[in-house]
């Protein structure tokens, strides 16, 4: 069968006759999977505002300290797309199955080796070098596995639950900040917070490498995408899907990265900055601030169950625009909370901040692989998210700066959180007319 053209043609249909049990089995892997990536990835973002700071990047004053720490955050973002380029269309040309093993195995061993890293007064200038190598090799491998993993989800499942379906891979996020949060929480109230950041922050990293023989074994029995294997059969498969995105998909690239924007950048607003924040600026314990992130990832989790839900029956496009409607309300009221210093509202502000950016993120897989054909979905979707992801790393250090020129103003934190809940609500509109087919809706 012909297609109309590498980036729009839909290529040879899959069966539409689906077996739930093999797309429940395949979103299972695909929920482990990326709920490794996102411990891993979280584990660096909270390491960033708590420890790497002071045990990596020494400075007389905390806020250089602070930015370098969050520029390294930064550099694993710039190395997404560049694994999303890598791993995208090897996905399209071998199969999601197969880039999938390898993505998760390099997350969960970078992460490992972060753990067992010496600090600087260890090996001096060497120790945030080889942190910024592994970082960037953790960006490389993540930028393959979020949009395989959601991929391989949506293309095993049936139409008209594809939303729902492509919520659950997404449920890793706030699973791995439970995981990544408690084991930072835990550790510090076992061992305090001297033994915490001479060795305690290392526990959890670690943790990592049975974590990944967990996944591995759980994803070997992934079942490959039955419209990936049409392709293969019919020999349809894309030679050049890079280009092909590039050329014929720019538009979906825009508009796409805009409606992923706020699920990352606004998370890490949230979490990651706030940490920083409420620690140095508002001098609050970290156990309050790791206590917030950790609570509003347990409400995270019903929320993208409720989202995932409302996109199966009103359209993802639809649960974008009005999520990011709903957290540009909130977004000033959310930081005047944090701004408080009083543990209670500060609690409750991450717990509101987090469950209304969810909201457009719980559908926003489901978005992106409706832009893209079969033929270049994988590569369409890693160039998009990771390109998204890229931007979203710079939030923190762009936020850390601007409180440092305003005079520790938490202004510009809510703004920036106002102006990217605009973006993704704005691409809430335009993607209908840029889908090639339905973001999962219930006829």
């Amino acid at each position: 069968m012909a297609s109309n053209s590498p980036a729009t043609g839909l290529g040879p249909k899959a069966p539409r006759v689906v077996d739930e049990r093999v797309t429940k089995k395949v979103a299972l892997a695909a929920l482990v999977g990326t709920t490794l990536e996102w411990y891993d990835f979280f584990l660096f973002t909270t390491a960033a505002a708590l420890v790497f700071n002071a045990q990596y990047f020494v400075s007389a004053d905390p806020f250089v300290a602070a930015m370098s720490s969050f520029a390294t955050l930064a550099v694993g973002f710039v190395a997404r797309p560049i694994g999303g380029f890598i791993f995208g269309a090897l996905g399209d040309k071998v199969g999601r199955k197969k880039i999938l093993m390898i993505t998760i195995v390099g997350i969960g061993v970078v992460t490992g080796l972060i753990g067992l890293l010496p600090n600087y007064a260890t090996i001096g200038v060497a120790a945030p070098i080889i942190l910024v190598a592994l970082r960037i090799l953790q960006g490389l491998a993540v930028g393959g596995e979020w949009s395989g993993a959601v991929i391989i989800a949506v293309e095993n499942a049936p139409v008209e639950k594809r939303a729902g379906y492509a919520a659950l891979p997404q449920i890793g996020s706030p699973i791995g900040t439970i995981l990544s949060s408690g084991g930072f929480f835990g550790m510090l109230y076992l061992v305090g917070q001297t033994n915490f950041d001479a060795w305690g922050w290392r526990i959890p990293f670690v943790a990592a490498i049975p974590l990944l023989a967990v996944s591995m074994w759980i994803r070997s029995r992934l079942s490959e995408s039955p419209e990936f294997e049409a392709l293969m059969e019919s020999g349809e498969t894309e030679h050049a899907p890079i280009r092909g995105v590039l050329t014929n998909s720019w538009r979906q690239i825009l508009v796409g990265g805009c409606s992923a924007l706020l699920g990352i950048g606004g998370f890490y607003l949230i979490t990651s900055f706030v940490v920083f924040y409420g620690t140095k600026v508002l001098k609050m314990p970290s156990e309050t601030l790791l206590l917030g992130s950790l609570l509003a990832a347990v409400f995270e989790i019903f929320v993208l169950i409720w989202a995932g839900r409302m996109g199966e029956k009103y359209g993802a496009s639809k649960v974008i625009l009005w999520g990011g409607i709903a957290s540009a309300i909130v977004a000033v009221p959310v930081f005047l909370a944090i701004d408080t210093a009083n543990p209670v509202l500060v609690i409750l502000a991450m717990i509101i901040g987090v469950c209304t950016l969810s909201v457009p993120y719980a559908v926003s897989g489901t978005a992106l692989t409706s832009l893209f054909a079969t033929r270049v979905r994988y590569t369409g979707v890693a160039i998009t998210s990771n390109g998204a992801s890229m931007i979203s790393g710079f939030v923190p250090l762009i936020a850390t700066a601007l409180v440092a020129a305003t005079g520790n103003s938490f202004w510009p934190g809510a703004i920036i959180l106002l102006v990217v809940s605009i973006m993704t609500a704005l691409s809430g509109i335009f993607l209908p007319a840029l889908s090639i087919e339905e973001e999962g809706m219930k006829h």
